[in-house]
């Protein structure tokens, strides 16, 4: 008993291993569960076990809508921002076969922002004299760089946010310090990684045009969506008038010379003006 009680997942009913415990606000979750879970989930152990469940269905109905993704759009090496311009739905997934892992789909009118952001690092490169490590004069420095992609979202309940490490780790340039202030999302960097220029300068810009081109990109889905909405907006309008406003129709008459209907100024068939107009 106690420390070593079997425990059993709240969810499925298998064992839990003794590595694989998860813990929720009412229960316990194994990995295989959790691993169904969306990786931009991240309030877990906040969670009842009725909200894993609803999560879990969720998690279902979005493998039916990665099905049916055509990817029209793949921006990025490692992780990668996904669309189907067609459908207007996009999604973030790595890895070879990105849609295998069910990412979570999700539709340009969710799209809020895209913020880019490097953190730089350095480290100060030593010589050995006498067998000690000491500086350069003047000082010598090695830098690297972590580049990243925050996409922000609406409407959906179990994240807002998610972030892409556009170089899938520290981008190291050498003894070549980079200006991280330098970001402008209009620039579109070729690069030919077979120049024989420092490859890891290459790679930062090549991530830093990923970059770019991901925030353009969740921009023109956002712009989108605005213009739809402002449009489904005119058209209700348009309707709420015409419902509000209907045209009347035209009065019959009866000729006083010959008795005919009508419902224009004049009489079809004996030619006089109606009485009134």
């Amino acid at each position: 008993m106690g420390l070593f009680e079997k425990k059993f997942c709240d969810i499925c009913g298998n064992k839990i291993g003794l590595l694989g415990k998860r813990k929720l606000s009412d229960g316990l979750l194994c990995k295989d569960c959790a691993a169904k879970l969306s990786p931009w989930f991240s309030d877990r152990r906040h969670s009842s076990l009725a909200e894993i469940r609803e999560q879990l269905a969720y998690r279902e109905l979005n493998k039916e809508a990665v099905q049916r993704f055509t990817v029209s759009r793949s921006i990025g090496d490692y992780t990668k921002l996904l669309i189907d311009d067609a459908a207007r739905i996009f999604t973030v997934a790595s890895g070879s076969d990105p849609l295998s892992g069910n990412p979570d789909i999700l539709s340009f009118d969710q799209a809020v922002s895209c913020d880019l952001r490097i953190d730089p690092f350095r480290t100060e490169k030593k010589q050995t004299v006498d067998g000690k490590q000491v500086s350069y004069q003047p000082p010598r420095y090695e830098y690297s760089y972590t580049m990243y992609a925050t996409i922000r979202v609406a409407g959906n309940p179990y994240f807002d946010e998610m972030r892409i490490n556009i170089g899938n780790g520290p981008i190291n340039t050498g003894g070549q310090s980079m200006d991280p202030s330098v970001m402008n999302p209009g620039w579109n960097v070729q690069v030919n990684l077979s120049s024989p220029l420092n490859t890891g300068v290459q790679k930062y810009y090549k991530c830093l045009s990923y970059g770019n081109q991901m925030k353009q990109a969740v921009d023109e889905m956002r712009l989108q969506s605005v213009i739809s909405a402002q449009t489904q907006a005119m058209i209700q309008n348009q309707e709420s008038a015409q419902v509000q406003s209907p045209i009347p129709p035209k009065k019959k008459w009866f000729c006083p010379e010959c008795g005919t209907p009508n419902e224009g100024k004049f009489c079809i068939n004996c030619g006089t003006k109606h009485p009134y107009l």
